[in-house]
């Protein structure tokens, strides 16, 4: 969601373009960077007040490598270039154009998976069905479950002993 409404954004841009108040006064009465009311009037003035509707817009790889590369043929900043294309956010064009550098055109071309990576491992995501492992599967997996235990049992006589002997107090004998 984005933080300023419509009617903000409409209002911040009408005061500086109709009223004749400075963006940096109008940045003030809305409690944000005059560099936000800047991208606003220029999206408003190239592309209406329809570019100021809230919403975020998606755009393939073959649109990041045009903007990028009319941007530099042109010497155009992050932001004109943004507003020359509609584009409701200046750090998006500054994100695609790091990539157009680092990695060239073809960066931008691949698509990468949005929002956060699937969690690792869910309970027993990575283990097979015991009906679909083989005899010597299970032998090996059984094996590995008593050591496990076995190592957990000693770790835990490790930690009693070891909070008796602070507390001062002896530990009955056992046989193992």
């Amino acid at each position: 969601m984005s933080k300023y409404t419509y009617e903000e954004k409409i209002a911040a841009v009408l005061r500086v373009e109709n009223e004749g108040i400075s963006i940096h006064e109008s940045a003030r009465i809305l409690g944000c960077n005059r560099s936000v009311i800047l991208q606003w009037r220029n999206l408003y003035r190239e592309h209406g007040s329809e570019a100021l509707q809230n919403g975020g817009a998606s755009y393939d790889g073959v649109f990041k490598v045009m903007v990028v590369e009319y941007m530099h043929a042109n010497n155009l900043s992050t932001y004109c270039a943004a507003a020359k294309f509609g584009i409701k956010s200046a750090s998006s064009v500054s994100k695609w154009e790091r990539i157009y550098h680092e990695e060239g055109p073809e960066g931008l071309l691949k698509s990468k998976p949005r929002g956060r990576p699937p969690r690792m491992n869910k309970k027993g995501d990575s283990k097979k069905k015991v009906s679909e492992m083989t005899l010597e599967e299970l032998i090996e997996e059984n094996e590995s479950l008593q050591m496990e235990n076995e190592y957990l049992k000693k770790l835990n006589a490790l930690v009693q002993e070891r909070i008796a002997r602070e507390n001062g107090k002896e530990l009955p004998s056992s046989t193992n």
